[in-house]
């Protein structure tokens, strides 16, 4: 192919394209759109950066500031574990907005995710929030059929293309030349809004850049440039293959209502309809009733604990739990503690699995919808996907566990067995012990981690962009100028 034809078909499509009103409008109104979704959206990330931050510091003082307690009532005094906003999930939301922010963590339950921006909303946010991936991934792929529709089905209707053949230009040299010159005009609104992007990041990070971040700000870009590539080639494709270019535009159309409106909800619904999901009330049911059939470790006479007292008594050739060396109470709570993390543990694992069935009908959609792997990939990226919130959940669990064992331990090893009499003073330790327990620091998912969890969506953008040179070739020595 003709380096100098290719440039100067692209040069000829970007001058018409910003000729024609209706897509100079368009244009601009995406711009817009996408300014105010990259001010907006960073203005709400660094607000809730600061309130975040601010109240784990808020949680770690009043755990802190706690008097000279029993340790028992620390561990069901509790704490807070809020999840930090990464630094790009101004630039993708992703699913930040409905899953929660903060877990309560206790001794003897595991409580959910709470706080998310859906709970506080209307219903309007099931539409989809104006971010700079969602214009990237909606609204961009439509301006580019706009763009595209006539790109070679109007010169065909004119009886151009048989000049441009007469004058030495092939199938492959005009197709290319479309594409490029569809994606010169997209260059336009995406290099600025990628600069601008880069700009808030450093602002949002206080110029404390890392390689991991700089990679992933990289991965975006990248990401995003080969949709781009895909869509347009599509575009000019389905052009190619089209007898007028209202018929180009009908197809083209409907394609971008099917990628990013028809496909994404039948096969999240296909998911759920064929593996179904406990509802939440109905998972800590099945919890309990699970930790109910091992014992009650808060009931001195419940068989399964009574076995143990026996057993513990023996083994240290005592009569009585008085005698025992460490306080039994909190023997029994860290026996107890540990019984239901275990079943938890379990529910959990399976109810992930579950999870882990019906997303996967949504990664094999990208195989053949590439907003779909886009989509996911831009998630896995910005660390605003489905793993990065279940990484911070399986963290809090930990968190929660060491804080009861903890508790528990400093039960054993500083409360006596013999309960105070009337007139004397409670059971309790040192306010000093609270700070034994560590803070809680949340740590994201490696990069390398959740671009493996998504290794379907990027195998599917390659493939897209296969598939579609390999489109480009049969269509060049198929395609006929009428």
């Amino acid at each position: 192919m003709r380096i100098p034809i290719i440039r100067l078909i692209a040069r000829q499509l970007r001058q018409n394209a910003f000729a024609n009103k209706g897509v100079f409008v368009l244009t601009i109104i995406i711009g817009v759109l996408l300014l105010y979704a990259a001010v907006t959206g960073w203005l709400n990330v660094e607000d809730q950066v600061s309130m975040r931050h601010d109240s784990q510091e808020q949680a770690r003082h009043d755990w802190l500031s706690n008097p000279d307690k029993h340790p028992h009532r620390m561990a069901h005094y509790g704490h807070f574990a809020f999840r930090p906003r990464p630094s790009l999930s101004f630039f993708d939301f992703g699913m930040e907005n409905f899953m929660g922010s903060t877990i309560f963590l206790e001794a003897h339950k595991q409580n959910a995710t709470n706080f998310s921006e859906a709970g506080f909303s209307t219903g309007l946010l099931r539409f989809g929030e104006l971010s700079i991936a969602m214009i990237l991934q909606v609204l961009v792929p439509l301006l580019i059929c706009f763009l595209g529709f006539n790109a070679i089905a109007t010169e065909r209707e004119n009886g151009t293309l048989k000049v441009l053949f007469s004058q030495g230009v092939n199938w492959r040299e005009l197709i290319a030349g479309k594409t490029l010159g569809i994606l010169g005009v997209v260059l336009v609104l995406y290099l600025p809004v990628m600069m601008v992007s880069i700009g808030l990041w450093l602002f949002l990070i206080q110029f404390n850049i890392t390689a991991d971040e700089v990679i992933r700000l990289l991965g975006i870009t990248g990401i995003y440039f080969l949709y781009f590539v895909i869509y347009s080639l599509i575009a000019v494709l389905v052009s190619a293959w089209s007898q007028t270019a209202r018929a180009a535009l009908v197809k083209l159309i409907g394609i971008w209502l099917l990628f990013t409106t028809v496909l994404p909800r039948a096969t999240q619904s296909a998911g759920s309809w064929w593996h179904p999901a406990p509802s939440t009330t109905a998972f800590h049911a099945a919890v309990e009733k699970d930790i109910l059939k091992e014992g009650d470790s808060h009931n001195p006479n419940d068989v399964h604990y009574k076995a143990i007292k026996d057993s513990v008594l023996q083994a240290h050739g005592v009569d009585s739990v008085q005698q025992l060396p460490f306080n039994y109470s909190g023997f029994i709570m860290a026996e107890g503690e540990k019984i239901s993390a275990k079943l938890y543990n379990q529910h959990m694992e399976r109810l992930l699995h579950t999870y882990a069935q019906q997303n996967r009908l949504a990664h094999y959609a990208a195989f053949v919808n590439p907003f779909m792997a886009v989509k996911y990939s831009s998630m896995a990226v910005t660390g605003t996907d489905y793993h990065s919130y279940i990484n911070f959940q399986q963290q809090a669990e930990t968190y929660r566990y060491d804080l009861a064992q903890k508790m528990n331990a400093l039960q054993m090893q500083y409360i006596s067995n013999y309960k105070p009499q009337p007139g004397e003073p409670p059971a309790m330790i040192s306010r000093s012990h609270w700070a034994s327990l560590p803070e809680f620091s949340y740590q994201p998912v490696a990069l390398g981690a959740a671009l493996a969890q998504e290794s379907l969506s990027l195998i599917a953008i390659s493939g897209w962009i296969i598939l579609l040179v390999w489109m480009v070739r049969i269509a060049s020595r198929k395609l006929k100028a009428i």
